[in-house]
């Protein structure tokens, strides 16, 4: 990423939030980190898995299964299953605690077959049933996959190079259409961002 883009975000993040943790999620350490800073902040309840790896292009010949590599296929997985796996365990003496949320962002990938979405959509559909598998054994927890839609985002730009996504939907909208599941006012499932209730009785 922009190396100045990134200070920025981070310096905002730390401003707001009183702490930020860089590193790379696919990076054991950086899990542990994360986890002990917000044991210092007073713990956490809620843990909202977001990093995505996308791999090669879906819209180009190498995002084939018969294309794709192996090296490709391991760091898609690493991120978007590893990764989330390793975290959760990281924070859960905490979520336990606050009987907290988790939610993992996942993909109409992983329900639906797109030509060269293949190491994408399978990582994505681990991750869902990682999430409902986490679902029953935590059961104190609320544990969400929630499918965000088609995004104005950098990741959905390289999925598409060229096409124009203007039209996609803000990250800030959906972030926001998402409140239920921060609340954790809904049961432990899967959802889509567009299906979600405008507001949940209390």
């Amino acid at each position: 990423r922009n190396a100045a883009r990134w200070k920025d975000a981070r310096g905002n993040v730390a401003n707001e939030l009183g702490a930020a943790v860089p590193g790379d999620v696919a990076d054991a350490d950086t899990g542990r980190r994360l986890a002990e800073a917000a044991r210092a902040a007073g713990g956490t309840a809620m843990l909202v898995n977001n990093a995505s790896e996308l791999g090669p292009s879906p819209s180009l010949p190498g995002a084939r299964l018969d294309t794709v590599t192996a090296a490709e296929l391991h760091r898609i997985f690493e991120v978007n299953v590893l990764a989330p796996v390793r975290l959760t365990a990281e924070l859960l003496p905490q979520l336990r605690t606050a009987r907290g949320r988790v939610i993992n962002i996942s993909s109409d990938a992983a329900e639906a077959a797109y030509p060269g979405w293949g190491g994408y959509g399978a990582s994505k559909a681990a991750l869902d049933q990682v999430s409902a598998v986490l679902a029953e054994e935590e059961l104190d927890l609320r544990v969400y996959a929630v499918d965000p839609g088609d995004m104005n985002t950098a990741m959905h730009q390289a999925a598409f190079p060229g096409e124009d996504i203007s039209d996609r939907a803000d990250p800030g909208g959906v972030a926001a259409a998402m409140q239920p599941l921060f609340d954790g006012a809904l049961p432990s499932g899967r959802y889509r961002a567009t299906e979600l209730p405008a507001a949940v009785p209390s």
